[in-house]
């Protein structure tokens, strides 16, 4: 294991950490299907990464590896997303064709989303520069140390299939898989606690 330092993110530090996960998630498959040209990624990341999980920054949730080279957003039970938020980028940023997609996408979703108490993780990502050096293992320690201490279980829904591996050595369960029409796919995963 790593030794590497991570900590819980500032409020301040919101441009840090969405910089990091900008960038970690420029060739996502998923996002990128939403976000499909350079310049939508750079409009519109920000609106959206924000409102799937930007309140980790209010409710003291989000962090940060040391020199921002990895960064998580997680909200804790009884916060969500701000679905409106990242429906309005999608509405004005996605190609018209494929709305219909990611309404079914929306709606599949939900239905994996746990409705118990849950911490859910909303991203994670490490800078490219950095990847593979035990960054994004060093923020799960931690994290879900507080997850575990909680008692509840945790949830994500990884966008590449690269990463499925690495959350189920961190216990995560695949649940499924959601791929409707021409969607890159995405796996909903649980993590009960342990104690």
């Amino acid at each position: 294991m790593s030794g590497y330092g991570v900590r819980v993110a500032q409020a301040s530090e919101r441009d840090t950490v969405l910089d990091t996960l900008m960038l970690a998630f420029s060739g996502d498959p998923c996002l990128r299907y939403v976000l499909d040209t350079p310049g939508k990624l750079l409009e519109g990341f920000r609106a959206f990464a924000g409102g799937m999980g930007g309140a980790a920054l209010d409710q003291g949730t989000a962090w940060l590896a040391e020199e921002a080279a990895a960064a998580a957003l997680w909200l804790p039970p009884g916060v969500t997303s701000d679905r409106e938020a990242m429906l309005a980028v999608v509405a004005e940023l996605a190609r018209p064709e494929k709305l219909p997609v990611l309404g079914e996408l929306g709606e599949t979703m939900a239905r994996y989303h746990p409705q118990e108490p849950h911490w859910y993780l909303a991203m994670i990502g490490v800078d490219p520069a950095r990847q593979g050096r035990g960054y994004g293992s060093a923020i799960l320690r931690d994290s879900l140390r507080r997850c575990d201490e909680d008692g509840v279980i945790a949830y994500l829904e990884s966008s590449n299939p690269k990463n499925v591996p690495l959350y189920e050595r961190w216990g995560f369960e695949v649940m499924g898989f959601v791929q409707p029409g021409d969607f890159p796919g995405l796996h909903p995963m649980v993590r009960r606690p342990r104690v």
